[in-house]
């Protein structure tokens, strides 16, 4: 039996509480019975204000982490003390358990510039060798190639489908297309596989450990900045929560 985790609401969604995320959806990679996994930060909650298909997206995900400071931060200033955990550190952590169990939890990489996801792949593959790679594709795909993408998911089935094409989009291609392997676990992985590819870096460790990794993330592409403005809008919609 799983333990079903409690759910804690953050401005119209839910976050689910758990001590160890990696052994629940490791129990579930390993009995096929996954599902969508969404690594909330702020600028998700924001940016599902006024996207409802995005909402929803959330809403009916299995598993939904806090990943971003500010989303812990507003569990905390809610009486609610919950450890951060990264969707890189996940996605790791789902990929070793994936490799022990050979050809059952076969892995499937989808999106990135062409070239980033299987390099990715090849990083993995060398730390991993009884790591079962299913298929990869890039994140630039012509409706064509995108059709034969989702026969190829259909006719591997992979345990473990990690999707590297952004927020929201990539939230939205899970829940559009989920019914195509409705056994696996399937997780957003953002820019993970640039880092895994060596092409960009994570922030310092003590950066991790005081919350700023969005301003290390934020110097490595400062045009970032005005999705930025996400999180101080989102710190002060959760203050007026608080007091409310």
């Amino acid at each position: 039996m799983f333990e079903t985790p409690a759910q804690f609401p953050v401005m119209g969604l839910s976050v689910h509480l758990l001590d160890n995320y990696d052994r629940w959806l490791g129990t579930r990679l390993k009995q096929k019975t996954g599902g969508h996994v969404v690594t909330l930060n702020a600028e998700m909650v924001m940016q599902a204000e006024c996207n409802e298909a995005l909402a929803e997206a959330i809403r009916k995900a299995e598993l939904v982490i806090p990943d971003g400071a500010g989303v812990i931060l507003y569990l905390l200033i809610h009486g609610q003390r919950q450890r951060r955990c990264p969707g890189i550190e996940l996605a790791e952590s789902l990929l070793r358990q994936a490799a022990q169990l050979g050809e059952s939890g076969s892995v499937f990489f989808y999106g990135g510039a062409p070239g980033i996801a299987q390099q990715a792949a090849e990083v993995w593959q060398q730390q991993l060798p009884e790591l079962a790679i299913a298929g990869i594709a890039n994140g630039y795909l012509s409706p064509e190639q995108e059709q034969e993408l989702k026969a190829t998911l259909q006719k591997q089935q992979p345990s473990l489908i990690l999707v590297g094409l952004g927020v929201p989009r990539q939230e939205l291609w899970i829940a559009q297309n989920r019914h195509l392997c409705p056994h696996a676990t399937w997780i957003g992985v953002g820019g993970s596989f640039d880092i895994w590819a060596g092409i960009k870096s994570r922030a310092p460790v003590w950066l991790r450990d005081n919350h700023l990794e969005w301003l290390y993330r934020l110097y490595q592409e400062p045009w970032r900045w005005r999705r930025m403005m996400a999180l101080p809008q989102f710190a002060l919609k959760a203050i007026g929560h608080r007091l409310a």
